[in-house]
């Protein structure tokens, strides 16, 4: 995606905490500002979602619950596609958070197909290799 270059008013107050999540994220405030910019446009366009720092950096959640957008795509993939079936899955979530799950994934299936390939890329073995420790004998 390419740049363009704007000249934008911000109030103090905004600059200060943009200023304030740049010195704790260890990024430019110009990334802080397109992060922030770029999930205002998300949120606003899919109502129900929201984002969340996580062990992965930060991802689009259905609001109310913990759980990310392609955690509940890639159950719905599973399911083939059946919003009826999922519900099942999901009993405890709402009609509206289900549909600003699939709403989401509908506007950003890039996005979500990536998160879910990172997953599935997990196993054992590369579990082990990441993190050593936990193959430490405990005897």
């Amino acid at each position: 995606m390419g740049t363009m270059q704007k000249s934008l008013r911000i109030p103090k107050e905004v600059v200060q905490a943009i200023e304030d999540l740049a010195e704790v994220s260890g990024q430019e405030f110009s990334a802080v500002a397109n992060e922030l910019l770029a999930e205002a446009i998300k949120m606003r366009r899919c109502p129900g979602i929201v984002f969340a720092d996580g062990p992965a950096g930060r991802r689009a959640r259905v609001a109310g619950t913990g759980l990310e957008v392609w955690e509940i795509i890639a159950i719905y993939r599973s399911l083939d596609r059946k919003p009826d079936r999922l519900k099942q899955a999901y009993p405890w979530l709402s009609d509206g958070q289900i549909r600003a799950a699939l709403g989401y994934y509908a506007a950003y299936p890039e996005e979500i197909d990536r998160c879910i390939g990172i997953n599935e890329r997990w196993n054992k073995e590369r579990l082990l290799r990441q993190h050593p420790s936990l193959a430490v004998n405990r005897s």
